[in-house]
């Protein structure tokens, strides 16, 4: 089946509308949070090196193949780009509509164990995130939420929170680490008046730390790929938040080059221009 590029053919508000649809796709979260926290209890990973030199272990491939095969049964129609599926990529440049997973980010963070590692599942539409899916299985947390679906945190007991992030008066928290500040982030945080409050986080937590209410603004200089930011930039434009490069543009996906531009997330209530006036 080829998928129309217009408007009428987009999934998002059959999956939203649907709660039967949407709940097994959590479902299927539950199920890649599972797999990889079986690898993160044993004492080998299986960890091995790709040819970029990123780290892969075992649990990277038990939550792709999950989602693979989960997703194939849910939605037949959309194809899926995986990071641990080098050739799946073209897939976002030839199609309109495809889910995009990064089924362990932070392995670094896994294999350190120290819990900040997340599951990744966006559908994109017309190069826009519209639907995310971020497990943080350690935790037993999963949060959902999209443009027009709002943002929601998920226990695995079935607690559900709905996220509204709020300012705190006098006071920037901007996601950033304080051990890992290169110049341009540096600049960048020296830029924003007021007083400074850093908050660090691995993996695309850092994007939900803004969805949460616990960081204003979180500038990223530095490089990442499309599957590392597609399901929480999702979570935060469900709170309203923006993902934006250094000339205000939202980020897209599906482009030639799955590397994403330096970017900058913000909360609703923090809406600055680009550089923070710089």
């Amino acid at each position: 089946m080829n998928l129309r590029t217009d408007i009428d053919m987009l999934q998002s508000s059959r999956i939203t509308d649907s709660h039967e649809l949407l709940s097994s796709i959590a479902g299927l979260m539950w199920e890649a949070s599972d797999v990889i926290m079986a690898v993160y209890q044993q004492d080998d990973f299986g960890e091995t090196v790709k040819s970029d030199k990123s780290p892969v272990t075992e649990a990277d491939l038990a939550g792709h193949h999950v989602l693979i095969h989960g997703l194939a049964l849910l939605t037949p129609e959309i194809p899926v780009v995986s990071e641990e599926d080098a050739e799946s990529v073209t897939i976002g440049r030839e199609r309109s509509c495809y889910w995009l997973i990064d089924p362990l980010d932070g392995t670094k963070e896994f294999i350190n164990r120290n819990d900040e590692f997340t599951c990744n599942l966006a559908l994109i539409e017309n190069h826009r995130p519209t639907l995310g899916f971020v497990s943080i299985p350690a935790q037993e947390l999963l949060y959902i939420g999209g443009p027009g679906y709002h943002s929601n945190r998920i226990h695995r007991s079935g607690q559900t929170v709905s996220l509204f992030p709020e300012s705190q008066p006098g006071l920037t928290r901007v996601v950033a680490s304080k051990s890992h500040l290169n110049d341009e982030t540096r600049a960048f945080i020296d830029g924003i008046p007021g007083k400074i409050e850093l908050v660090q986080a691995g993996s695309s937590l850092k994007l939900v730390k803004i969805a949460e209410g616990l960081a204003d603004i979180y500038p990223r200089l530095g490089p990442t790929c499309e599957w590392d930011t597609a399901a929480a930039h999702a979570i935060v434009l469900g709170i309203g938040g923006t993902v934006t490069d250094l000339n205000d543009a939202e980020l897209v996906y599906g482009k030639d080059n799955i590397l994403n531009p330096f970017f900058v997330v913000r909360a609703p209530h923090y809406q600055h221009s680009s550089i923070e006036n710089q």
